[in-house]
């Protein structure tokens, strides 16, 4: 049974973009400071993810990039302590509202005024590429929780100005590589979305999608982006579990994120639910116990997530 999450409707109203031509890929000027960090979050360091965006924030407070990726250590908490088991998977659907979703909130905020700051001042020329960009993705990073807390109206407010933002972005550098993961995955789920979820697409103005062209731009985030290509590749992954049922496909797409961050349990988890998809038992169980005794470093999120561990190995029969 295919499951309904909130991120294709998040990301349909906060990615509402039309489809780019392949160029040669361009990267994002992206410090060594701020790719640590983003392998401390995907390594499942999330504590110190934190941590160390709060002194890239320090060393370069007028810069988005420090609260962007805070805000994204985070968003993989919120992903964490609300993931569920449900139809042989683990994902996060719906949370309620909570009194910790502000600082997240005002982390979004900070990275579209500093955004906005640098546009201003460097009156709209091409350079300004990457901080509409980074707007863009403090907008979506809005949209992210509205959704997943079930607050449309407010997910698509962002979430057109969104799609304006990542629009101008490419227009002044259309090789932006990172581009294509949020384009990728519009173009993915609009062609996956239920004909109620078409139906209101089409009434609110919203262009149509190509599933393959999604993979495709989905692939050459992953292949050629700067700080989308894990995300791109998870994401990806679950969109072949979910709505494709492609499960080898997905099981491939997915072996790098265990390969090069074995600590995070999160990866094997997901590939235990695709090993359980094929019938592969004895792998399920393996990949399952392989995240059991991976932790993460944020108490709350590791709890949840050695929660879902032990569900899923119950589903086999396991201990």
């Amino acid at each position: 049974m295919l499951t309904r999450t909130f991120l294709p409707a998040t990301f349909l109203l906060l990615l509402a973009l039309c489809s780019s031509q392949v160029c040669p890929a361009q990267r994002l000027n992206v410090t060594p400071a701020a790719q640590s960090i983003l392998d401390q979050i995907y390594s499942g360091d999330l504590a110190g993810a934190i941590d160390s965006a709060h002194k890239l924030q320090q060393d370069r407070p007028d810069h988005p990039i420090g609260y962007l990726l805070e805000a994204e250590a985070i968003s993989w908490r919120i992903w964490c302590t609300s993931a569920e088991f449900k139809y042989g998977m683990s994902y996060a659907r719906r949370r309620a509202k909570l009194p910790s979703d502000q600082h997240y909130f005002d982390l979004a905020s900070k990275v579209i005024q500093l955004s906005e700051h640098h546009i201003a001042a460097s009156g709209d020329t091409p350079p300004t590429a990457d901080m509409h960009f980074y707007a863009g993705m403090g907008d979506a990073l809005m949209a992210r929780l509205y959704g997943l807390r079930a607050e449309t109206r407010i997910a698509a407010r962002y979430g057109v100005r969104a799609r304006e933002r990542l629009i101008r972005a490419q227009a002044l550098d259309p090789d932006l590589a990172d581009a294509d993961f949020g384009i990728g995955l519009y173009n993915y789920y609009a062609d996956t979305l239920s004909s109620i979820a078409k139906m209101l697409r089409f009434f609110m103005g919203i262009p149509g999608g190509n599933k393959q062209e999604g993979i495709r731009e989905l692939s050459r985030a992953i292949s050629d982006g700067t700080i989308t290509p894990v995300e791109g590749r998870f994401y990806l992954a679950l969109c072949l579990h979910n709505y494709d049922q492609k499960y080898e496909q997905a099981l491939e797409v997915s072996a790098p994120l265990e390969q090069k961050y074995p600590s995070n349990p999160i990866f094997h988890l997901i590939r235990g639910d695709l090993y359980a998809k094929l019938a592969r038992k004895d792998q399920a169980i393996g990949a399952y116990r392989a995240a059991a005794v991976r932790h993460l470093s944020d108490p709350e999120s590791d709890s949840h997530v050695q929660a879902l561990i032990h569900v899923s190995l119950q589903s086999l029969g396991a201990n």
